[in-house]
């Protein structure tokens, strides 16, 4: 299990570097909207920039400013995409760019080549 993504210094922390179809992929965030004070915090990830097979997940407080959430993915393209929101509708979506992890598709796709 790697924790290594790229997002650490924005509080985030995945359990997969490169998602495959089928994973179950935990997401841990002590982000921005953790930092400034968050009462709820919900993971909203898809395929895609425009989050293709969308869910929206509550995320389970587990220390006084931690979320995590285990989701199930099943990508069929090249990027899973995700981002963040509060209950007052905040959202932390990497400045717009949001939070993107490559798929095995994407792998496959290359080593076709």
């Amino acid at each position: 299990m790697s924790w290594n993504n790229g997002y650490g210094k924005n509080g985030i922390l995945t359990d997969h570097e490169l998602v495959r179809n089928g994973d179950n992929l935990k997401i841990i965030y002590d982000g921005l909207l953790a930092q400034s004070g968050a009462e709820h915090v919900y993971l909203h990830i898809g395929e895609g920039e425009w989050f293709f097979n969308e869910q929206y997940v509550k995320m389970n407080r587990v220390e006084d400013k931690k979320f995590e959430a285990d989701v199930h993915v099943q990508p069929t393209g090249e990027t899973v995409n995700f981002c963040f929101k509060d209950c007052a509708n905040n959202w932390d979506n990497n400045h717009g760019n949001n939070y993107i992890l490559p798929t095995a598709y994407v792998n496959e796709a290359l080593s076709e080549e």
